[in-house]
């Protein structure tokens, strides 16, 4: 049957179809097990020296779950260390807090750790000057932040003398594709401030877009379809152009917040882009390294 419009007896243009005809970046799906070995073999080129990884973004933009989805992937059950709130539209991280990522059994740790911090908010969020302290290792864990005023020099939680393994060796920004579009300009701003410092310091950068599935219903339908959702690269586009970040920095995800097991296509965009952080940090670490004995 053919259809017409209602006025002018032409035939109507069919919606464009949600998704490409092959995806436009390619996942290795069936590979968790590769993917794991090389988290699994990662060693910094010291003994003493550990990756550390700063997370920053929006208030509920999922840091705190990203956090917890890495250490249930690599540990290979679930893990809520890093409490996260998905009810609130507040900040639910107050403080400066370091989380190592334990080995599969937990008798170990991974040579890498997470730093979880408040997240940006147009108002009572984290100040970005406490970022910049953050990134070169100023802040010590436990530190409450204050959006009214940033870490003072004589505070007891200014690290004075940071160490290599204090300072950050990569940034990463969480950003929640459902609500990407409603994110304020100020946030937007403070984001590139952000990723300006850490450009400065040399510090490479990383964005991960989270909460795709609500994102797209095609992505919700299923998450293989990720890199074949038009609405998902558009958004990841539009950051890109927004932030700075280029798009093959930025990576989308989807949290493991309701599920009570793990998903192998959930696992393998989120080793997807781990392994991505620990090569990206990895490279910067070498390079300091390089340079303090050149």
């Amino acid at each position: 049957m053919t259809f017409f419009k209602a006025m002018g007896g032409q035939a109507a243009t069919p919606a464009p179809p949600p998704v490409f005809d092959k995806p436009w970046r390619t996942v290795d799906w069936r590979g968790k097990q590769r993917a794991l070995e090389k988290v699994n073999k990662y060693k910094p080129y010291t003994e003493d020296q550990h990756l550390r990884i700063l997370l920053h973004g929006p208030v509920g933009a999922g840091k705190s779950s990203f956090i917890n989805s890495v250490q249930s992937v690599v540990r290979s059950n679930m893990n809520v260390k890093a409490l996260a709130d998905h009810s609130s539209g507040s900040c639910f991280t107050k403080e400066f807090t370091t989380y190592n990522v334990e080995r599969e059994g937990g008798d170990a740790v991974h040579p890498f750790v997470f730093n979880d911090i408040m997240g940006l908010s147009a108002n009572k969020g984290v100040l970005v000057e406490d970022v910049k302290l953050a990134l070169k290792g100023h802040v010590k864990d436990g530190y409450k932040f204050n959006p009214e005023s940033k870490l003072s020099e004589g505070d007891g939680f200014y690290n004075s003398a940071p160490s290599a393994n204090d300072r950050v060796h990569i940034l990463v920004c969480v950003i929640p594709a459902d609500t990407l579009s409603s994110i304020n300009d100020s946030i937007i701003k403070e984001i590139r401030e952000i990723r300006l410092e850490a450009s400065r310091m040399g510090i490479p950068q990383v964005a991960v877009l989270t909460k795709v599935d609500m994102a797209c219903p095609e992505v919700g339908r299923d998450l293989k379809n990720v890199y074949l959702s038009k609405r998902i690269k558009k958004m990841m586009e539009q950051f890109s152009a927004d932030s700075g970040i280029p798009m093959n920095c930025i990576f989308p995800v989807k949290n493991y917040h309701e599920e009570i097991d793990l998903s192998d296509d959930m696992d393998a965009l989120i080793l997807s882009v781990l392994n991505h952080i620990i090569v990206y940090g990895n490279d910067f670490i070498n390079m300091k390294l390089r340079n303090s004995r050149s």
